[in-house]
């Protein structure tokens, strides 16, 4: 019923393409573009593809994919007009035996979504992921299209760029609540509803899709880069995060005896990722690039806390208001927008249920703030660091069995080699600044 639903759709709104749209490993996406008289076809049997070829998927003995497209995900593309209309939705890759790929990181989070609903919860997100916007055809490519700051009023251009982007989200289908200028010069945010994690993780990389391509049609270069220019504010994606209780349909982080209102679900959630964190950060920060964003001075997190108020910790709990039980969350806010959300989110959640599973206590908050205390005090409260670089993380990444498991021994294996080897590109690097710093010196 659903696919006839959605043929009928594609009819009505005069569709004759269909891109189907999937995620590398890294969370850069692919298509398949098919005329819509193939539509059916492929949601009965799927459309073949080369997994080979594909960052993550497959070995080239075993090369032989296809792509189901998710018919939920269905929506008009604005701006694919020209020879057509053009539908896009995002498809599940499957095994030539009809299995799901274990290579298939929207798989990963569905089958960590499994694990929590086993456990009697749905977990919900809020992503929020911010941007630059840079003038091409510039002498730089890292020329801000503005120079406001946060909540400034954004340019004309800015205004212009962000509106059509918030349009266009909106004719996918995506409810959203507000954007602003962030702290950099250049620098963006646009805010979706909260929800389920799988719908969002589709819907953050519909963001970066649609802000890209509008950002072309303006000569601009969006780029969700978490650290595009030295002594400028990096590009987060704190990540608000809560359980709710299948049965009763209530959120399992409140608590109104607590005087967090916090429940003891969500301490013990709070806990599983402070444990995991290290490990976890190869997957949510996971470029050479995002440990130039974790560094003191900014609001990026560098030490393993968590706190209520304090913006310098880990995790936060942000207020709400007392009548809207329902908006008890906790924020991770190390998370940038290079990550792949699909494995971002699977490593997060089941981190969490870690924690609630082995019942792990949550430290004291720490709500001063923590880059004023000097080393003695930190170490005398137990105050650890997140990891300073991708290598660090991917140390701590692989000695977890947790990440092990969360990611199956095919894709485990495979991050680990495709990370081994930006890290070796990068240290390799001779940089400009080496030359001015040593070339004359020595």
């Amino acid at each position: 019923m659903k696919v006839k639903k959605v043929l009928e759709r594609a009819e009505k709104d005069g569709i004759k393409f269909v891109t189907l749209q999937f995620t590398d490993l890294l969370g850069v996406t692919k298509e398949v573009v098919i005329p819509v008289e193939g539509l059916e076809g492929a949601s009965r049997d799927g459309v073949w593809f080369d997994g080979s070829s594909v960052e993550g998927f497959a070995r080239i003995q075993e090369s032989d994919l296809f792509l189901k497209p998710d018919m939920d995900t269905y929506a008009v593309v604005p701006w694919l007009t020209e020879d057509g209309k053009t539908a896009r939705l995002i498809c599940d890759i499957y095994n030539s035996d009809g299995e799901p790929s274990d290579g298939d990181p929207r798989y990963i989070l569905r089958r960590a979504a499994a694990e929590a609903k086993k456990m009697g919860f749905k977990y919900n997100v809020g992503p929020e992921p911010e941007f630059y916007l840079f003038k091409t055809g510039e002498k730089t490519r890292t020329t801000p299209l503005d120079y406001g700051s946060y909540f400034d009023l954004a340019s004309h251009e800015g205004y212009k760029v962000t509106k059509q982007i918030m349009g266009a989200l909106e004719s996918f289908g995506m409810e959203v609540e507000a954007s602003h200028h962030e702290v950099g010069h250049g620098q963006y945010e646009i805010a979706f509803k909260y929800g389920e994690c799988l719908d969002i993780a589709d819907k953050v990389l519909t963001l970066k899709y649609t802000a890209k391509r509008t950002a072309q049609v303006h000569d601009l270069h969006a780029t969700f880069m978490p650290k595009p220019m030295m002594g400028a504010a990096g590009s987060g994606m704190h990540v608000h995060q809560s359980l709710f209780d299948i049965a009763t349909e209530k959120n399992a982080f409140y608590d109104d005896d607590d005087k967090y209102n916090f429940s003891k679900v969500a301490y013990n959630f709070i806990a599983g990722q402070m444990k995991h964190i290290k490990a976890m950060s190869a997957i949510v920060c996971p470029t050479v690039n995002s440990y130039k964003r974790l560094v003191s001075g900014y609001e990026a997190p560098v030490y393993i806390t968590w706190a209520t108020a304090n913006r310098s910790a880990l995790l936060r709990i942000p207020r709400w208001f007392k009548t809207n039980k329902a908006a008890a969350r906790v924020e991770l806010r190390c998370p940038d927008p290079s990550c792949n959300p699909y494995l971002a989110f699977a490593v997060m959640l089941r981190a969490g249920l870690e924690g609630i599973k082995n019942d792990m206590q949550a430290p004291e908050p720490i709500e001063e703030n923590i880059y004023q205390l000097d080393e003695e005090s930190r170490i005398s409260r137990n105050i650890d660091l997140l990891p300073t670089s991708i290598d660090q993380a991917m140390h701590e990444f692989k000695r977890s069995e947790l990440m092990r498991d969360v990611l199956g021994e095919h894709l485990f294996e495979k991050y680990i080699d495709v990370k081994t080897k930006e890290w070796d590109e990068f240290r390799l690097q001779v940089t400009p600044w080496e030359i001015d710093t040593y070339l004359d010196t020595f």
